[in-house]
């Protein structure tokens, strides 16, 4: 019988279960399906979706965390509803209403106890069902955007909190109103769920010009000086541009390449350029300390003005600044968590990945 996250089969093992409709997985693993985005049980009847649009998650919780809803042909939710009624009533309520701002002053006006109710939900769902609800508002706000909805309805109707970075983004680009966009050049936004978490990719119409993880604290900042450089507006819309680094970012994190040819499109001072390309040349794996990038580049007392380029670089592992570590070979700062560097160099030599340049185009 399966239990652990941890010992779970490869995502190619749980694929010909799902295929096979393999009950021996049921309740342990579900798929996630990017072109539905909704996530079932590996035993649901319905039409399998391909290979490239199947992801696996061991949690409901960790099915909802990355932007899914449950099948309502399957419906993985059921067997929970069975084991708990006061589960079963609340997600009777949320599906009733999914835009609700639930509170525990709410969950008690049902007749039920918060801190019963808490426990439960953490033991059969794996999150809080305030969170849980959170999520569904945050899914429903995406859902909007994808469909051109503005920016502030979508952020207005999830009820975003300023402590997730995803949220304190759209709370930035909220600034400009529907109005305002007209007559602009639009840098067109999207996000990439990743084993690591949420990324926000943003790119005009041939080049990526952003990608970041969505909890790094300086998003803003940089969300704001890319408009400001580039003179644009940023809306969210579904482009070649982001579809090509989505699809590139799954072959990476899957373990199949680790090459990117996405276009893309960087501003800086030529000094900073130039490490960037410095950094795309850094195997998949290895690593490399500022001081050497510095004298490699003929430049050996510029270690710092290396790690300050470094650290602007707004292009995450497609230009891998989390190659680079301090003099005695340890780990130091990275804006997407040193726990992500460690992850990610980890990953990269587990695969023997063989990277490739990048195309790029420094001026926007």
């Amino acid at each position: 019988m399966l239990h652990p996250a941890s010992i779970l089969p490869d995502d190619d093992t749980l694929y010909q279960a799902l295929l096979t409709r393999d009950p021996a997985y049921d309740g342990h693993a579900f798929v996630c399906v990017k072109t539905t985005g909704i996530f079932c049980r590996l035993t649901c009847p319905a039409r399998k979706p391909r290979r490239e649009n199947a992801s696996f998650q061991a949690t409901i919780a960790a099915c909802f965390e990355a932007g899914f809803r449950p099948c309502q042909r399957c419906r993985p939710l059921d067997t929970i509803k069975r084991r708990e009624p006061a589960v079963a009533k609340l997600l009777d309520l949320l599906d009733q209403n999914p835009h609700h701002r639930w509170s525990e002053q709410d969950i008690a006006r049902h007749g039920l106890d918060p801190s019963t109710v808490r426990r439960a939900f953490r033991r059969y769902v794996g999150m809080t069902f305030l969170e849980l609800a959170r999520l569904k508002r945050t899914g429903l706000a995406m859902a909007q955007l994808s469909e051109g909805s503005s920016v502030l309805a979508a952020q207005q109707e999830a009820s975003y909190e300023s402590a997730s970075g995803f949220r304190d983004a759209l709370l930035r680009l909220i600034r400009e109103t529907p109005a305002s966009l007209k007559h602009r050049t639009l840098l067109n936004a999207g996000w990439i769920e990743t084993p690591i978490g949420t990324m926000l990719a943003v790119g005009d119409s041939s080049r990526l010009h952003l990608l970041e993880f969505c909890d790094r604290k300086g998003l803003p900042n940089e969300l704001n000086r890319l408009r400001t450089l580039t003179k644009s507006a940023i809306d969210f819309k579904e482009t070649p541009v982001i579809e090509s680094i989505g699809n590139e970012l799954t072959d990476y994190f899957s373990g199949r390449s680790a090459a990117f040819h996405t276009p893309i499109a960087q501003i800086g001072s030529t000094f900073t350029r130039t490490v960037w390309d410095f950094l795309r040349t850094i195997e998949a794996g290895k690593t490399i300390s500022y001081g050497e990038i510095a004298r490699q580049m003929g430049q050996p007392t510029a270690s710092r003005a290396v790690a300050r380029a470094n650290g602007a670089n707004s292009l995450a592992i497609i230009v891998p600044c989390h190659r680079v570590v301090g003099a005695d070979g340890s780990l130091t700062g990275y804006a997407g968590g040193l726990w992500r560097k460690q992850w990610l160099l980890t990953h990269e030599r587990k695969h023997g990945f063989c990277s490739k340049p990048i195309k790029t185009t420094d001026q926007p």
